[in-house]
């Protein structure tokens, strides 16, 4: 049987924007970021493939002034919202953990990896 966690409805995050989302898994906490792009979603795991710090230096805080990329707030790094692969700062072609995630009736929910 599939795991899942329900994290909370898309319409809570503002378009352009990401939210933070801490979940237990295997008894430690994990921290998540959902972005939202008009009715498109991107998920994942907050931690930085360089800095290996969250992303985000305060809240929902994960995105560039102009909205288009995800920031580093550590470095600068910045991600790609769709494939969180990173194109500037010190990590360029690495790329943030995905998630899977799937919406239903407005609720983004967590698919757990076996």
């Amino acid at each position: 049987m599939t795991e899942e966690t329900v994290l909370g409805l898309l319409a809570d995050i503002p378009d352009g924007e990401g939210k933070e989302y801490t979940i237990e898994n295997d008894d430690e906490e994990v921290g998540l970021f959902v972005v939202r792009q008009g009715t498109a979603f991107y998920g994942y795991v907050n931690y930085c493939p360089h800095a290996g710090t969250p992303l985000n230096w305060e809240g929902d805080r994960f995105m560039t002034l102009d909205k288009k990329h995800i920031l580093c707030a550590t470095h600068g790094a910045t991600f790609n919202i769709h494939d969180g692969v990173c194109i500037s700062g010190p990590c360029v072609g690495d790329w943030l953990a995905p998630l899977n995630l799937r919406l239903e009736d407005g609720v983004l929910v967590l698919i757990h990896p076996d």
